[in-house]
């Protein structure tokens, strides 16, 4: 009995084993599990994607060349491939990497990998990003090779630059900050690393790590002013507004993201509502500039004025150089409608906007909300923009007789209504969509949705409608609905319709280059 009684014990004690490992084991799979999902967010938001993936190649197996002023640098590849990605790297190889910018055998990381700001990042976020690489599927992938001029091309001309220009260290709260702001610093200073295009440049290289925040130019597009600065930063803004910039990358206006902005966009995307609007608190803590006309070097000896209004509302989606982006925003340069003899044609455009044509995104109508004097200046600095010769002969009084007589679609045609839909399949398709009702109830929250639902609605009535026929269609529909609610300004109708008209013409055109989301 005594010893039936212990083996009955034993077997109760084994069972009560297996059900102890595989309770832990769940647990510990649950853990994992948290870790992997943790990782991932970061690794969405830190943007890990968008610099280790070339075009049309395989999602982080590298290959992407980045410009610098050194020449292109080449993206390695971190899937957990063994032979060309980070496989056989060890935990501490990996944080060795993202802390202090050494590789896996001892060799300086290039500064385009912005490790200067990924140093701060907790050694458990790293090791969470790390857990997340791991589940990647292997692709073999050799890095291609650099192509730095000499002495870059040497790593240890890094030493030097490190020196003056690098110091390691986990983010720590500054103190007196509030958990809000202090989660904010640490992701706009660490993971989403903001600096990188927005701090100052006036010294290549050291010029990524200077004057946070006061703005800079990128791969030829301004990053502007993003400190708590009223009148050059962000300390205009809503935090509502900023929190949607960061979100959707489109913003009553505010404009639009373009260029690196839209890839940053893309990744903040990703972000939870607590986050961004820790950023957001963050950002709009730092103080203002002391500098707040340094932009205005950039168009050294042209008109101050109309370079600060341009710089404000066109060089987001034209570019610092007025370049544009082929087949999605006009080139202001050498365009023969900018160049004309006289300024008519710009300032029509600035107050009145363009809808989509072909494959061009609809400009919204900026000059709206701009006095007659910042029209007539913004037009006169266009026109002379880069080689651009044209006189400068646009003047206020010429802006507000042509204010007057603006009716058009993306301004909201504020003196009538809005213009009719042209072509009667397009209108026919847009009436059978139902669109309207959800239109006429949109809140700015749901803006970006209902874009979204507006075109497959639309396209299911109609699958072979031209994507500018497409778009203008339902932004037709939306001013419609605009125009019933009379408390609304004419510049606040005007921004309404080129917010949702840039959605719709992401929503509208997936493969474009244009695309905040």
């Amino acid at each position: 009995m005594t010893q039936l009684r212990f083996c009955t014990t034993r077997v109760r004690s084994a069972a009560a084993l297996v059900l102890y490992a595989f309770v832990s084991m769940a647990a510990c799979a649950g853990q994992a599990s948290d870790q992997v999902s943790k990782g991932k967010y970061l690794a969405d938001i830190g943007g890990c994607v968008s610099c280790h993936t070339a075009p049309k190649g395989q999602p982080f197996a590298g290959g992407l060349y980045m410009d610098t002023p050194y020449g292109p640098i080449s993206t390695p590849n971190i899937t957990p491939d063994g032979a060309t990605g980070i496989g056989t790297w060890s935990d501490s190889d990996f944080y060795r990497a993202m802390h202090d910018g050494i590789g896996k055998h001892g060799e300086y990381l290039y500064p385009v990998m912005p490790f200067p700001y990924y140093t701060k990042l907790s050694r458990a976020d790293v090791a969470s990003i790390r857990a997340y690489l791991k589940t990647l599927a292997p692709v073999n992938n050799p890095r291609l090779p650099n192509q730095l001029r000499f002495p870059f091309s040497v790593r240890e001309s890094l030493l030097a630059w490190r020196a003056v220009f690098f110091k390691a260290g986990e983010f720590k709260p500054t103190p007196g900050q509030s958990a809000q702001i202090a989660r904010g610093d640490y992701l706009v200073n660490g993971l989403a690393h903001c600096g990188e295009c927005h701090n100052a440049r006036p010294v290549a290289g050291q010029s990524k790590y200077d004057k946070a925040f006061q703005g800079g130019v990128i791969d030829d597009w301004y990053a502007p002013n993003i400190t708590g600065d009223a009148r050059d930063g962000i300390g205009g803004w809503s935090d509502s507004a900023l929190v949607t910039y960061l979100k959707t990358g489109v913003t009553p206006d505010k404009g639009v993201a373009l260029g690196p902005m839209a890839e940053t966009v893309e990744n903040l995307s990703h972000a939870t509502a607590e986050d961004l609007e820790a950023m957001v608190a963050y950002l709009k803590s730092t103080k203002p500039t002391e500098e707040p006309h340094q932009r205005l070097a950039l168009y050294k000896g042209q008109n101050a004025r109309g370079a600060d209004v341009y710089l404000d509302n066109c060089a987001s989606c034209h570019g610092v150089k007025g370049n544009g982006i082929a087949g999605v925003v006009a080139d202001l340069r050498g365009n023969g409608s900018v160049t004309a003899k006289g300024p008519e044609d710009v300032i029509q455009v600035v107050l009145g906007g363009a809808e989509a044509h072909a494959t061009y995104a609809p400009m919204p109508a900026v000059g709206a909300s701009m006095s007659d004097e910042d029209v007539a200046e913004v037009t006169n600095f266009v026109r002379q923009l880069g080689k651009n010769a044209a006189p400068g002969t646009a003047e206020a009084g010429t802006v507000g007789k042509l204010r007057k007589e603006s009716q058009t679609l993306m301004n909201g045609a504020p003196q009538s209504s809005c213009p009719p839909l042209e072509d009667p399949a397009v209108a026919k398709a847009v009436d059978a969509s139902g669109i309207a009702a959800n239109l006429r109830t949109m809140t700015e929250a749901q803006m970006l949705e209902t874009a979204r639902t507006s075109v497959q609605k639309v396209k299911k009535e109609r699958p072979d409608i031209a994507p500018a026929s497409l778009i203008n269609g339902i932004v037709t529909t939306y001013c419609g609905t605009l125009h019933a609610d009379a408390s609304l300004a004419p510049a606040e109708r005007a921004a309404r319709i080129g917010q949702f008209a840039e959605l719709v013409y992401t929503e509208a055109s997936p493969s474009s280059s244009y695309h905040p989301r």
